[in-house]
């Protein structure tokens, strides 16, 4: 069975940075794609200085943008015709990621709707602890996928 291109584009990137991501947020996160299959993409990230809040641990507002990202860009990987936006995000944060270590997000589809898309998403360190976790519901809008 044949996979839809944009779940190949992702799946032509593994192991590459996402400097080539379709988000600007997803180029600014620049993670590094390490799993792309329909319904889940997985993405490490290092910790780096412009990510951390003053204590030197991952920003909240970084993580939930690390969580939200990759459940948009997973939205790609199911071959819809139209983009999907998030309608809401509810973040809890676990435990904290310190500058430099790498973390790894993961994101998959809980429920494929016509409409909506029920997402949750989790970042973890090196050794399975979460970092923080997030469920969020995607909305279809009335764009076109751009690829």
């Amino acid at each position: 069975m044949e996979t839809n291109p944009r779940l190949r584009f992702f799946q032509s990137m593994l192991g590459q940075s996402m400097t080539n991501s379709p988000s600007p947020v997803g180029r600014w996160l620049n993670g590094t794609l390490r799993e792309a299959e329909s319904g889940k993409l997985v993405v490490d990230y290092v910790v780096r200085e412009d990510l951390t809040n003053p204590a030197g641990v991952l920003h909240g507002g970084a993580a939930a943008a690390i969580l939200d990202d990759i459940a948009g860009a997973m939205v790609f990987t199911l071959g819809r015709e139209y983009a999907y936006t998030s309608v809401n995000l509810n973040v809890d944060f676990l435990h904290a990621a310190r500058l430099g270590e790498t973390i790894t997000a993961t994101a998959q589809a809980v429920r494929t709707g016509k409409n909506i898309i029920h997402a949750e998403s989790v970042i973890r360190a090196a050794d399975g602890k979460i970092i923080a976790k997030a469920a969020t519901n995607l909305i279809q809008t009335s764009v076109k996928m751009p690829f």
